[in-house]
């Protein structure tokens, strides 16, 4: 039988809920399925650096290397500033593990509602690859002086390797998934040296798909026709920052960010990949148990399809994507219902198991 060893890291708030009512829907896939997913629980998240000053112990990555897949549910909670949560635990695995692909789907799922008018299902549809691990999210730069003489660098950093592999990823992704058509955010007009350089790479790594076809929008523009005219895109490629806002502001147009999932891959595989919800740890609803477990339970859909189990990654989804229709199934605030977490995600395994 197929075995798979996954870190699951619950984080910080709705973190702690969302996390174990995915397990449940993902143990249900496996059995079904005929493999064995084993789950080791990490307790790092924020009450860890107020008991120990360290968001995850210092052979943390050494504990997670050998895993299949890390799942992760939430960063970050009132008390501890967010660079110290995102830079003691998300970026370091990120980046020690070479997650340089951050993928996330944007697609309107039946029974929820858009914002944007006269959109349904099938009319918003595409991806977002992100750069995950250099761009402008470096600890390069500094600050100097005091008072109206305060002096703030911040520097961004963008290799031709690094630039290079996610733009290639994201042709090679348009080509196998099918959406021929790659776009390219970018503010050549206003960021002199970065984003000409990114364009040049564009062009030149596009030339080696000439069946793929490209094009690119300052990302100021991009923005606007995420919501005017979410339709046209297949693929869009952005470097972190950029990459980052676009795929927060695409789950939004779909209704709710609670739905969102992520991948962090590593595409060669030397190391696990993670895969967590978009959301953050809410903790304005934290401990009442009505957190919507269904971007954590998407991103366990991906995981399921890293690992090459597409036939369980297809019945998640499936149950997924029912449950949101199904007239009989109580969902979540956010979603209108006054259903909780663990109620729904439980429909959702209940689903999946009478499939």
């Amino acid at each position: 039988m197929r075995r798979y060893s996954i870190a699951s890291i619950p984080g910080d708030g709705i973190g702690r809920e969302v996390v174990p009512a995915a397990i449940e829907v993902l143990t249900a896939a496996a059995a079904k399925c005929g493999f064995v997913l084993e789950f080791r629980h990490f307790d790092w998240s924020c009450q860890t650096y107020l008991k120990t000053g360290k968001m995850m112990p210092d052979d943390g990555l050494d504990r997670l290397r050998d895993h299949d897949a890390v799942f992760l549910g939430a960063v970050g909670f009132p008390g501890v500033p967010d660079h110290i949560s995102l830079w003691g635990l998300l970026l370091p695995i990120r980046r020690e593990f070479e997650q340089y692909v951050n993928l996330r789907p944007v697609r309107l799922l039946p029974g929820i509602a858009s914002p944007l008018r006269d959109k349904a299902p099938g009319d918003i549809d595409f991806w977002v690859v992100r750069e995950n691990s250099e761009g402008e999210y470096s600890q390069i730069g500094g600050r100097t002086g005091t008072g109206e003489n305060e002096i703030v660098v911040q520097q961004a950093i963008f290799t031709r390797r690094g630039t290079d592999r996610i733009l290639r990823y994201a042709f090679d992704f348009a080509r196998r998934s099918g959406r021929r058509h790659v776009t390219s955010a970018t503010k050549s007009n206003g960021l002199y040296h970065s984003m000409p350089f990114w364009d040049e790479r564009f062009a030149a790594i596009g030339a080696e798909y000439p069946d793929v076809a490209a094009d690119q929008y300052h990302v100021d523009i991009l923005a606007a026709r995420f919501v005017m005219s979410p339709e046209r895109f297949n693929v869009v490629v952005g470097s972190n920052l950029f990459g980052d806002i676009l795929s927060d502001l695409g789950p939004g147009i779909t209704g709710t960010i609670a739905v969102a999932p992520s991948a962090n891959l590593n595409p060669e595989r030397r190391f696990p990949s993670m895969f967590e919800p978009v959301h953050g740890s809410a903790p304005d609803i934290a401990g009442q148990g009505i957190a919507n477990p269904i971007g954590q339970i998407w991103s366990g859909a991906m995981m399921l399809e890293h690992l090459g189990e597409d036939e369980a990654a297809a019945l998640v989804m499936r149950a997924l994507e029912a449950s949101l229709i199904a007239p009989d199934i109580d969902r979540t605030p956010d979603l209108g219902g006054n259903g909780t977490t663990a109620g729904f995600a439980e429909a959702i395994r209940t689903k999946l198991l009478g499939f």
